[in-house]
């Protein structure tokens, strides 16, 4: 979409401050990625200037329009801190004056204050334009504590898992243990954070790939004593919602056993901070992978009573993250890429969204401020109509809804809501002194834990007491809706 790449473009850089200053002066240090043409800046102080003898031209949308341009031109946004109105009009500013390739560098959720660097560029996506603007919090002050530390991320190959890699990367932690399944995943995240190091992001890292498998208990015992991790984010988790009503025990085994035995483990190996990152699917859940959530965050609250001195387990929940693998922005981009139709569940269906740097940068946060024992909701702000969503990255793309692109309602999936949850009826939301992170506090009632996962247990794993009860998905679902009713019946569910 974004076009061929020429081997010595002349460069744009869309702001003046501090990040488009430091990009600035890494391309002609290395004299290896183009030659600046101009900075471009609407502050009239800048303007008429220059900075490292490049001239500040501006307003932007004044000269944009004016410029001398060839098709080896390309425009890095670099303006950490603009709202996503601000980034849509620029968006479409430079895509009017013809720019076919148009850059970003991170957001303030990502930049640490005063460091950007180009190899954190990346072409703009419908990601970086939609939804609310992320908040500044002040990230190497919230990072801090990790500093020096033994840092271990599971699911790291995974959207979430990949991002609070990144972002643990400029936090320099002493070592970062990248943990997943999956040696392809793993295989691609080790490999762009040692180009991310190669750049001059958290070179003084040593970053450790590790396969393994949640599932097994006495490895995960072992590898945790052998790790010594001082913190723990847990992201991985099998998540995709027709997927696992189709292979419930599957979702069980990986996400509620394999967090028990990670606890567990960590409890054992001494980890100071364990972070599960949870999902609003859990609230109430509908499907096998909503309850496989609620029964996780159950797992991590009650190990906080066996926790020693210093070890604080939490929770920390949100809602969908834009462009994560398996979500609707990459398949609305491939159904667009293909000429539509592009399909929607409902007209009135509508999640919760943000993006996922800004829930990982709130998620290192409240793992260094929150307490042991308590649940953590981030704020979401307002629902996104799907169909929104759909209409937005249709335009950015280039097109017209439903004149060149056809939207096309396709029914609710089996598991799915038309609208989502974020707090229980017995939870009360609370705020804490830092922004858009809230603590949950229930209300009332029991869960017996230990009871449900005791009658989980025979689906998962061969018992001589109950062999007809392996595999069975209809055993695993009774067990469940016994023990969490909103969980969808299903009479016609076959056994195997």
């Amino acid at each position: 979409m974004m076009g061929h790449i020429p081997e010595n473009p002349r460069i744009y850089i869309i702001g003046a401050g501090f990040a488009g200053r430091a990009i600035a002066r890494e391309i002609k240090e290395k004299a290896v990625f183009g030659s600046i043409v101009a900075f471009l800046d609407d502050d009239p102080l800048k303007v008429g200037h220059r900075i490292d003898d490049v001239p500040v031209l501006g307003p932007i949308r004044d000269v944009a329009r004016l410029l001398a341009r060839t098709p080896a031109d390309e425009a890095i946004i670099a303006i950490p801190s603009a709202s996503r109105e601000y980034l849509r009009e620029l968006y479409y500013i430079l895509k009017e004056a013809g720019f076919s390739r148009i850059r970003i560098v991170p957001d303030v959720a990502q930049v640490i204050e005063g460091d950007a660097h180009l190899v954190q560029a990346r072409e703009i996506d419908p990601q970086d334009l939609l939804g609310r603007s992320p908040v500044a919090i002040g990230l190497r002050k919230s990072i801090q504590w990790l500093s020096g530390r033994r840092v271990m991320v599971t699911g790291a190959g995974g959207s979430i898992g990949s991002e609070l890699a990144r972002q643990l990367l400029s936090a320099g932690v002493e070592r970062l243990y990248l943990f997943g399944h999956g040696e392809n995943s793993i295989y691609q995240i080790d490999r762009e954070l040692r180009a991310l190091q190669a750049g001059g992001v958290g070179v003084s890292t040593a970053i450790v790939p590790v396969i393994g498998e949640l599932k097994d208990r006495v490895y995960m015992e072992n590898i945790m004593l052998r790790l010594k991790a001082d913190v723990v984010f847990h992201a991985a988790a099998y998540k995709h919602v027709p997927m696992m009503e189709a292979n419930t025990i599957a979702a069980i085994e990986n996400n509620v056993f394999g967090t028990q035995n990670l606890v567990d483990a960590c409890l054992a190996s001494g980890v100071r901070r364990f972070v599960l990152v949870s999902t609003d699917k859990a609230v109430e859940p509908l499907c096998v992978y909503g309850a496989s959530k609620f029964l996780s965050e159950r797992i991590t609250m009650q190990a906080q009573s066996g926790a020693a001195s210093g070890q604080h387990y939490m929770v920390v929940r949100f809602g969908n993250v834009l462009g994560s693998r398996g979500s609707i922005l990459p398949l609305f981009k491939q159904q667009i890429a293909q000429g539509g139709p592009v399909t929607v569940t409902d007209p009135r269906a509508s999640r919760y969204f943000m993006t996922i740097p800004e829930a990982c940068s709130l998620v290192l946060k409240a793992g260094g401020v929150g307490s042991g024992g308590s649940s953590y909701l981030l704020d979401m702000g307002e629902p996104i109509m799907i169909r929104d969503l759909a209409e937005q990255v249709i335009r950015f793309s280039g097109f017209v809804p439903d004149r060149d692109i056809r939207i096309e309602y396709i029914g609710l999936r089996p598991g799915e809501r038309l609208e989502e949850k974020l707090v229980a009826d017995d939870e009360r939301l609370e705020p804490t002194s830092y922004p858009r992170i809230n603590r949950l506090q229930r209300l009332n009632g029991t869960f017996n834990l230990d009871a449900a996962l005791m009658a989980l247990r025979p689906a998962c794993f061969a018992t001589p007491e109950a062999p007809e009860a392996y595999r069975n998905r209809r055993v695993l679902r009774s067990a469940l809706r016994s023990y969490i009713p909103s969980v969808e019946e299903k009479p016609d569910e076959p056994e195997y």
